[in-house]
């Protein structure tokens, strides 16, 4: 299971750090990704990392302002939010995509096949 974790009730321009930890299970082969949940999209892609921990992607809007790490001996993968904006708003959840190799850090949405609750970040103006 993939819980998240840190959300909560912020103004724009403060910062925030998101956890998901995985339990019952070892993700040494997985990419791990944050996605987001707002009124627009279902499931809107902002960030994912690869095995090995270098190799990161991000959603446009993002890039510069957020940062995800991992940490395979705690199973957890972290996002880092600086800069939070009103259009950050919505609810977050880790999601992880098996894969062959510890240098992919970006996989479709639709390979992603274990996903986890969400923490909800409200960003005020």
């Amino acid at each position: 299971q993939l819980q998240a974790s840190g959300g909560g009730t912020v103004q724009a321009g403060d910062s925030l750090t998101l956890s998901c930890a995985a339990s019952g299970r070892i993700l040494t082969h997985h990419v791990m990704g944050w996605f987001r949940r707002t009124p627009e999209k279902e499931r809107d892609f902002v960030a994912s990392i690869s095995v090995s921990g270098d190799i990161t992607y991000y959603e446009d809007s993002v890039k510069g302002r957020f940062t995800i790490s991992r940490d395979n001996a705690k199973n957890s993968v972290y996002l880092q939010m600086n800069g939070l904006k009103p259009q950050d708003t919505g609810l977050y959840y880790c999601a992880t995509a098996f894969v062959g190799s510890q240098r992919v850090g970006y996989v479709p949405t639709s390979q992603y096949r274990d996903w986890g609750q969400g923490t909800l970040v409200t960003v005020s103006s």
